[in-house]
């Protein structure tokens, strides 16, 4: 018989494993999770994001992934979010597991799956840059060109490194050792004239991501205080030009 600490523990562990598509973190290291209580034996859960005007289809996608990692603890679960303009109706469609489409109705013009396709994508090629930048100071002998060679087992079993493998296997890329770092969304190699520009335009990408998530964390913070002890940057993010 699992205690309430431990059950609750397992339940922050779990939501650490759910990803803010667009900002590319753990909700759990965002201070998105506002609580979590064992209520009758029922795990209830409450998210917050940092304006009430986030977009539904990232909200709803958060939430859900959050009651699915739940669930498999093996309890009944309660996800709601609060204060957000549509919280009335993701937390009914939560609730009656009716899927995006179903609590969405003729709104939702879009595959949430495709969605999510998008920003694992998005969030794979900040990885690659956030790497291969760290690669290069520690080589400064290479030029840019000489990326298009450098492969897995040649970057340092870091943090950032374990990242890029995970952002990997999310889009179905290869992992293994030879494999080379610097690859498009199919997992194919760039040639060497074409590695200058695909890391500049890698580099945009991760300026965005990491943007966003410094504005959404100041934003979450100014909305809700309290918040702000929830909250632990990437730890192994560089500050990067």
């Amino acid at each position: 018989m699992r205690t309430t600490d431990e059950l609750l523990e397992k339940a922050r562990q779990a939501l650490g494993r759910v990803i803010d598509p667009e900002l590319d973190e753990p909700i759990t290291d965002l201070g998105f999770v506002r609580s979590m209580d064992l209520v009758d034996g029922e795990l209830v859960v409450h998210l917050r994001l940092p304006t009430s005007f986030c977009a539904p289809n990232f909200a709803y996608l958060m939430a859900s992934d959050a009651k699915d990692v739940l669930t498999e603890l093996g309890t009944r679960v309660t996800v709601l979010l609060d204060d957000h303009h549509d919280s009335e109706l993701i937390n009914r469609g939560l609730a009656a597991d009716a899927g995006y489409r179903g609590t969405f109705g003729p709104e939702a013009d879009e595959d949430l799956e495709q969605l999510r396709r998008t920003f694992q994508r998005k969030a794979h090629t900040a990885a690659m840059e956030r790497v291969l930048v760290r690669y290069l100071r520690a080589h400064d002998e290479l030029a840019e060109e000489q990326l298009h060679a450098v492969v897995l087992g040649d970057l340092p079993g870091d943090d950032a490194t374990r990242a890029l493998v995970r952002r990997r296997q999310a889009i179905g890329l290869p992992t293994g050792r030879h494999e080379p770092v610097l690859v498009d969304d199919a997992g194919e190699p760039y040639p060497p004239e074409e590695v200058p520009l695909r890391l500049r335009l890698a580099r945009s990408v991760r300026v965005s991501i990491d943007g966003n998530a410094h504005f959404c964390r100041g934003l979450l913070r100014t909305r809700y205080p309290d918040s702000a002890a929830d909250q632990a940057p990437r730890a192994f993010q560089e500050k990067v030009s």
